[in-house]
């Protein structure tokens, strides 16, 4: 399967308890996979990179799964979602693609003692699936927003922007989650591919 799953139940554990606790109904969390398939002239860099914590507007920064069914509105659905908020999520999974690649000295997030001589900033847009015209098959659409900064002269020397919609194949949340992996994937790969094919720009000597 090209996710993860974890189950979290509502455990109960009593002793000479006389109330019993309400027990929740479980929920069900998810998470995407990485990008592993990259071009084979991918180049190699001697640079470190630091990969911040994406931008998202409230309604996306959740670990819920978002779901819209017209362009003012949107919603989730239940009992299920993200293992961690989506920007989280996103983050750690565009590290992964990077380290997958084996081109790139060093990658991490901020917290991660890096000296970047890049940040990777990036805003996610969009990442949900909508349901138009009361088709009960959704589109998954992933956008981002990517600019790539040069340290320690917070130049920036790229803008990446990526965005991909994948129709799932039927409607069952699987095919939902299928189609969020394959529009992610589409994503993540971009930008690692733009980032490291960015010519490396000279440190600006002091006049």
């Amino acid at each position: 399967m090209r996710r993860r799953e974890i189950l979290l139940g509502g455990l109960t554990l009593l002793a000479g308890c006389s109330i019993l606790p309400k027990v929740q109904e479980p929920t069900t969390l998810y998470t995407l996979t990485p990008k592993t398939t990259f071009p084979p002239n991918l180049p190699s860099v001697n640079w470190q990179l630091v990969v911040e914590l994406p931008t998202a507007a409230a309604g996306i920064d959740s670990s819920r799964i978002a779901l819209s069914h017209d362009p003012f509105t949107l919603e989730y659905y239940a009992k299920a979602a993200w293992t961690d908020n989506a920007p989280g999520m996103v983050q750690t999974l565009l590290i992964e693609s990077f380290e997958r690649t084996g081109k790139i000295v060093a990658v991490g997030p901020e917290s991660a003692g890096l000296r970047p001589d890049f940040i990777l900033k990036t805003d996610l847009r969009a990442f949900q699936a909508n349901y138009r015209n009361g088709d009960p098959v959704p589109t998954v659409v992933v956008r981002v927003s990517a600019k790539l900064v040069a340290m320690p002269q917070r130049r920036i020397v790229r803008a990446i922007d990526s965005d991909k919609s994948v129709k799932a194949v039927g409607s069952t949340f699987e095919d939902v989650l299928n189609a969020f992996d394959d529009a992610l994937g589409h994503v993540l790969k971009d930008i690692v591919v733009y980032t490291l094919t960015t010519p490396v720009i000279p440190a600006a000597t002091a006049g």
